[in-house]
């Protein structure tokens, strides 16, 4: 009797364990990235009354199982489900990231690696990548010799906002082309008319803008007067302005009595194609250029097609000519842009030539770019973080990294959504992995919820609710026995 009432008690620790249990699952269902626990429970030990025997053919007794009493019930275990997923919360914050598979973000409090499944990032202070609770985000760096990739190496800091990623660095522009169509009566071609004008907006090394004006005329002979060319337009550089509208082949002065005057910029060697235009002058009073005589760059199309032949007689096959402005300076900050005219056409029309610069290649490859100042971050789906700049660029500054383990639920919770390795939960290497590699995924602006299954919480609760109602009462019951058997020596 005395038996029933231990294992009366046994039953109310457990029932009361599990209680407190299935409490901190339902007061987490709102908790990001929470794993709800089970509590699992176990007979103990029994008492053998009697052991087992097997049949006495001498005697013919028959065999007789062992009689034992059990003294109550013991927990096995609380075994978490980090495997199991959640559901998604969307956010639209694209430093809410959710894992689709088993892995783990790494994350570094107090100088140790743990290990989280809850993905509200933000950037702190010093522009590092964090949990709201303060720890560290981990994964890898950029490559130093490859910025387009990452290196999988040891886990560390993702320093987002740090001075080198706050800008993006200028480069010269290398490339440019012209596109439209000229016809051939427009009286603007015309040897004594003003020209087709076009532009070509381009980069120095330094990022400053440039703006290069041209001119496409017919074509002359050498014949006097001279005569228009069937077929042949010549491009002719007119001047060359940064982004202040200021020429840099010109020079102004002005001196004390108010006189202006103009000169060369001593800018150096120029060159458009193959026509060296080093000795330009400059009209002291009006600032007008005048270029050395030479052969010009002459576009020549077919003249059956209207379709474009190359650059120089009817033979020729190139497709471009290059501009180069300070070739000789001792500092040189410009860049040679190679001037594609492949993409023109001679086609008829209304009288209007509609030929124009575009920057970069046909392919938009050489366009070149200011220096930029950072205006956005964004995530994608293997964890590579890319910083966004208002020149246009777009850099890859670091990885998130994950972890895996042979055996997640052995991992143990310490609590702000963290999780520690243990010696049942397998080691984590210091690198980790690609979150693709094992078939999984981030999904930004989505947080991963609690996976506290309420239906089931509550019914568990009412099994424990009458589990410990029914311990309570072999108590009462082995009190109302014993006070019986007291009562028999009234």
């Amino acid at each position: 009797m005395m038996r029933s009432l231990y294992s009366g008690i046994s039953g109310l620790s457990v029932n009361q364990t599990k209680m407190d249990v299935i409490g901190n699952n339902i007061a987490n269902v709102n908790t990001v990235g929470f794993k709800a626990s089970r509590a699992a429970f176990a007979d103990v030990f029994y008492q053998t009354i009697q052991s087992a025997s097997g049949p006495n053919d001498s005697t013919g007794a028959a065999g007789q199982n062992a009689m034992q009493i059990g003294l109550g019930s013991k927990l096995s275990s609380i075994v978490s489900s980090p495997t199991k997923t959640g559901g998604s919360q969307r956010t639209d914050n694209p430093f809410d990231l959710m894992i689709s598979g088993d892995s783990f973000f790494i994350v570094n409090q107090g100088g140790t690696n743990y290990f989280s499944k809850a993905g509200d990032f933000k950037i702190d202070g010093d522009g590092t990548l964090c949990t709201s609770s303060g720890g560290t985000v981990m994964g890898w760096q950029v490559d130093p010799k490859d910025p387009t990739r990452t290196v999988a190496d040891m886990v560390s800091p993702l320093k987002l906002m740090s001075a080198q990623n706050l800008y993006s660095d200028p480069q010269a522009t290398t490339k440019a082309y012209f596109a439209g169509n000229i016809d051939q009566k427009d009286t603007q071609l015309a040897l004594n008319g003003s020209g087709k004008m076009a532009t070509i907006s381009f980069y120095d090394k330094l990022g400053q803008s440039y703006t290069a004006t041209f001119k496409i005329l017919h074509a002359a002979d050498s014949s006097t007067p001279p005569v228009a060319i069937d077929n042949q337009y010549s491009v002719q550089l007119v001047d060359v302005v940064d982004s202040q509208k200021n020429s840099i082949l010109v020079t102004k002065k002005v001196d004390a009595a108010g006189t202006v005057t103009y000169g060369k910029s001593g800018l150096g060697t120029i060159k458009v194609g193959a026509v060296d235009l080093s000795g330009y002058t400059v009209d002291a009073t009006t600032g007008a250029i005048t270029y050395p005589t030479g052969t010009p760059n002459l576009l020549t199309f077919n003249g059956a097609t209207g379709k474009f032949v190359g650059i120089g007689d009817a033979t020729s096959t190139n497709k471009s000519i290059s501009l180069q402005l300070g070739a000789t300076a001792a500092t040189n900050h410009f860049n040679d842009v190679s001037m594609d005219f492949s993409s023109l056409t001679m086609f008829g029309g209304s009288g209007s030539t509609t030929a124009a610069g575009y920057i970069g290649g046909v392919d938009g490859s050489g366009k070149g770019r200011k220096a930029g100042s950072m205006e956005g971050l964004s995530v994608d789906t293997s964890g590579k973080i890319y910083g966004s700049y208002d020149n246009g660029d777009s850099r890859l500054l670091g990885q998130i990294a994950v972890a895996s383990f042979s055996n997640p639920a052995g991992l143990e919770a310490k609590g702000g959504n963290l999780y520690a390795e243990t010696q049942n939960s397998g080691k984590f290497d210091g690198i980790g992995h690609d979150v693709t590699s094992d078939g999984g995924k981030f999904m930004p602006g989505v947080l991963e919820m609690s996976n506290v299954d309420l239906a089931s919480e509550f019914t568990e609760m009412i099994t424990t609710q009458r589990g410990f109602q029914a311990s309570s009462r072999i108590i009462t019951t082995s009190d109302t026995l014993l006070e019986e058997l007291i009562n028999l020596k009234r």
